[in-house]
């Protein structure tokens, strides 16, 4: 592992100088190569699927790890995507003189070697390397263990390539020892690796932000609300409701509370259930709402939970401030969202909701790298520094000051 880790760590300085043009090349290349060997990922894909599904894994987790011809086709589009998208490195973030006519620039530069820890879906893979490449870092990725033959068939897929264009193949790699002992390595090489950025189940969140002396960028659950206050138009607060819970339930910007202002209740809950049954959701509701529509009766625990799945939790409140209180007790800083037509409610929700997105009149399955123009995303990051929100190549790179003199000592 010491000895993978020095390659990784050697590697970050070949590639931190690559040019815009030769990384673009490269990912277009990549890109190509993973349509080219379309057959080969599906096949390998297939033994994940089998034993995913001799494992009893849930169905959302057989959704995220599925790869069939049109998620490799998107996965090779991401790339393209995200090889097409301005140049990060070398940015002049500011520049200015100084009283002792030196000039002074502010300048982006990539960060190093990257760990990104993840579960399930190996499209990351393809997105991860490509955001970080793209960023001029190393990426040492560690996907989950029911998509190891995926992963590795992707990983081998972009070795290949850069290894045809004269670059070590450590600049994208799977950790070779996936174990839980391998991971509790990595993220205490501080050495050799720069930063770690961990998404997946709440456990592996905790277990990384407590044991890692590298540093982290949590990508933390998503416990994401929708509020639908008094003034909102009904057809709308459905439509959104029904998108940001049932389109894909599983994945951590989904909706997993909705708050509805009691003066509404009567006449908007039927509605809702009533478009909700359609798509077979279970739903929690509190006792007030449970007098007004036929469902389960929510526990606070229920309040507490990211269900990644079929099931929604509906909390009635009496005032603006009481459901922003609520997203404050348990929300996680990923993606909130308020519908509403009274603008200075939604300026208010806006400004007052502590979170890595917030939205009016959305849905919150928008909180992605893709929807928001940046390719894919690296993760979602519920952290407040470095990187707030979806992460892409401008938040995988850090800056360094230049400066430039004539001579000049200080007196």
């Amino acid at each position: 592992m010491e000895n993978f880790l020095k390659k990784a760590k050697e590697s970050s300085s070949i590639i931190g100088v690559l040019s815009s043009s030769q990384k673009k090349n490269i990912l277009n290349n990549m890109a190509d190569s993973l349509e080219e060997n379309v057959e080969l990922i599906i096949n390998e894909n297939s033994k994940d699927m089998s034993a995913a599904k001799e494992a009893n894994l849930s169905s959302a987790m057989v959704d995220r790890l599925l790869l069939d011809k049109k998620r490799v086709e998107s996965m090779a589009k991401s790339l393209r995507e995200i090889a097409a998208l301005k140049e990060p490195v070398g940015r002049v973030i500011e520049g200015w003189w100084t009283d002792d006519n030196i000039r002074i620039e502010k300048v982006s530069v990539p960060i190093g070697v990257i760990g990104v820890i993840y579960e399930s879906r190996p499209n990351v893979t393809a997105d991860v390397a490509a955001l970080c490449f793209k960023s001029g870092n190393v990426a040492i990725l560690k996907g989950g263990k029911e998509a190891e033959n995926s992963n590795r068939a992707i990983a081998k897929i972009l070795q290949n390539v850069l290894e045809s264009n004269s670059l070590p193949k450590e600049i994208i790699s799977l950790l070779p020892d996936s174990s839980r002992e391998g991971v509790n390595y990595l993220i205490k090489q501080d050495s050799y690796v720069d930063l770690i950025v961990p998404r997946g189940g709440e456990a592996l969140i905790k277990h990384v932000s407590a044991n890692a002396t590298v540093p982290v960028v949590k990508h933390d659950k998503g416990l994401c609300h929708t509020y639908i206050e008094k003034s909102a138009d009904f057809d709308m607060a459905i439509k959104i409701a029904i998108n940001a819970k049932c389109q894909r339930p599983g994945v951590c910007n989904a909706m997993e509370t909705l708050i509805v202002d009691s003066q509404i209740a009567k006449e908007f809950l039927p509605k809702l259930k009533e478009a909700f049954d359609k798509y077979n959701t279970e739903l929690r509701v509190d006792s007030r709402a449970l007098d007004i529509i036929d469902a389960k009766e929510a526990t606070d625990e229920d309040f507490d939970t990211e269900y990644l799945a079929n099931i929604l939790s509906i909390k009635l409140v009496d005032s603006f401030e009481e459901a922003i209180e609520h997203i404050s007790r348990y929300g996680s800083g990923h993606s909130e969202a308020i519908i509403t037509q009274n603008y200075t409610l939604a300026e208010s929700f806006l400004n007052r909701v502590d979170a890595a997105t917030v939205y009016v009149n959305a849905s919150t399955r928008f909180t992605d790298g893709g929807a928001f123009g940046f390719g894919a995303e690296v993760g979602i990051s519920t952290n407040k520094l470095h990187a707030r929100g979806p992460m892409g190549i401008n938040e995988l790179t850090t800056y360094k000051y230049k400066i430039y003199g004539t001579g000049q000592i200080r007196g």
